[in-house]
């Protein structure tokens, strides 16, 4: 509908515009063939023809007239004769020229004999007459011609040799114009409706076609909604908007259908890490109750302390999930990894650290970045031997690099990305009890990965595990 109301707009538009330059140009005609039959007559005058000799058109649709200054009609087509002047909008001024000397003579002196236009011999007259070079016009209606029949009338002065100046009316007839408009315009209006018909039934046919793809995609969508995220929206083999919307949504869908099997994988790992340390606490409990002698209390507590940390853990995944917006502030990486090292005096293994005196400033949220440093260490902890060591420097390009390094069996190629997934454990590297649940360096990636940097994962001197943080540096203003 909209589509139709624009192209009727223009066809009007246009058919207007046709109308009024068909109905200007059919008038500049008459116009012209009205000029050239007065400018005829005029010259017949000028050169000296009587009046009563004069060849005037007797066409009905071309009037013609030659009339006085009084408004007394001196010639007349044979249709017109006996007829008052047909048009008065331009009266002749009145020419005195001298005939004999100190006499003068007036156009009126020979009122009654208008046809007496002979030439005399008097001093004082011009050799011949002229006609004057500008033609007005103005559309005037005959009487008896007819309701509404017009004419386009020229009107050319002319002056004869004895001094006479009169006015030549010549018209043209208006009616062809009018019937050639009005026929275009029946026209138009008998074709617009048909046209717009036409355009009405094309533009709903091409617009059903383009858009029976976009409903195949709904109809698929109404489908996948009610569960089955493996399916896909037909694509259609076109290269337009509506393919790129269903390769888009096609590929919106394969990212859904891969967010919600790891948000599934992670329930499952989440309730499988929690069934352990629950069953063992309900084991040892009803162990107690039985037994109370046998009643171990460290291993109370150290199964609460893992659940505790597993809880912990999930909630702050969950809230990474959420997209839960951080605080950041300008930070010295470098004190912040001096304090956090300063506190860990029960370790495993000592760390040896090497870390600038001078500030190094990132960007960052503090308490998020000493969970990074934290869990890297706890990881080197659980892998090193005899060393684990922390260095903290500037690369020149590259920004600041923490590496957390481990004289381990280190990580396997294949396994460096594998192991920032959560709950994922390598066989060889640690035990159930031994080792966290998973979910330490999943955590690091996510938390690097909200600052801008990068984590690798990369082979220590002397042997063992490198991770390799990299963070953009505030520079000095």
């Amino acid at each position: 509908m909209a589509s139709t109301a624009v192209v009727a707009a223009a066809l009007l538009a246009a058919g207007i515009a046709v109308l009024t330059a068909l109905h200007r140009h059919l008038v500049d005609e008459a116009s012209l063939q009205a000029e050239v039959t007065a400018r005829e007559v005029a010259a017949q005058v000028a050169a000296g023809t009587a009046l009563s000799s004069l060849d005037l058109p007797d066409a009905h649709n071309q009037p013609v007239q030659v009339v006085s200054p009084e408004g007394r009609v001196l010639a007349a087509g044979r249709t017109l004769l006996g007829t008052p002047p047909f048009a008065d909008f331009a009266r002749a001024p009145r020419r005195t020229f001298a005939v004999r000397r100190g006499e003068e003579h007036h156009p009126d002196d020979h009122r009654n004999d208008p046809h007496d236009d002979h030439p005399r011999d008097d001093s004082g007259i011009p050799p011949r007459g002229f006609a004057t070079t500008t033609a007005r016009f103005e559309n005037v209606r005959l009487p008896g011609s007819g309701s509404g029949h017009e004419f386009r009338v020229a009107a050319v002065f002319a002056t004869t040799r004895r001094g006479h100046t009169v006015t030549v009316y010549a018209g043209a007839s208006l009616n062809t114009a009018r019937q050639a408009v009005a026929g275009v315009r029946r026209v138009m209006l008998i074709g617009l409706p048909l046209l717009l018909a036409v355009v009405a039934g094309m533009t709903w046919l091409v617009t059903r076609r383009a858009l029976r793809p976009v409903e195949g995609i709904r109809a698929e969508l109404a489908e996948i909604m009610k569960g089955d995220l493996s399916r896909r929206v037909p694509q259609p083999p076109s290269h337009d908007e509506v393919a790129a919307l269903a390769a888009t949504t096609n590929a919106t869908l394969a990212a859904l259908e891969e967010a919600v099997a790891r948000q599934r994988r992670f329930v499952a790992d989440a309730s499988h890490e929690l069934r352990s340390p629950i069953a063992s606490l309900r084991t040892q409990l009803e162990v107690a109750r039985a037994h109370p002698q046998l009643l171990e209390i460290d291993g109370l507590i150290d199964d609460t302390l893992r659940l505790e940390h597993l809880g912990t853990d999930l909630l702050f995944l969950a809230r990474l999930d959420a997209g839960e917006p951080q605080r950041t502030e300008p930070l010295d990486l470098a004190a912040l990894v001096r304090r956090e090292l300063a506190h860990r005096v029960a370790d495993r293994v000592p760390v040896e650290a090497a870390v600038p005196d001078a500030s190094v400033t990132v960007t960052a949220n503090r308490t998020q970045l000493a969970r990074v440093l934290g869990n890297l260490v706890d990881n080197a902890q659980r892998h090193a031997a005899s060393a684990v060591r922390v260095a903290l420097h500037h690369r020149q390009g590259h920004g600041v690099v923490l590496d957390v390094m481990d004289d381990g069996p280190g990580v396997p190629a294949a396994d460096r990305e594998r192991i920032f997934e959560r709950f994922v454990r390598l066989d060889d590297a640690r035990s159930r009890d031994a080792g966290g649940v998973g979910l330490g360096l999943a955590i690091v990636r996510d938390l690097v990965h909200r600052h801008g940097g990068r984590i690798e994962v990369g082979d220590a001197e002397g042997g063992g595990a490198r991770f390799t943080v990299t963070l953009a540096a505030v520079t000095a203003p």
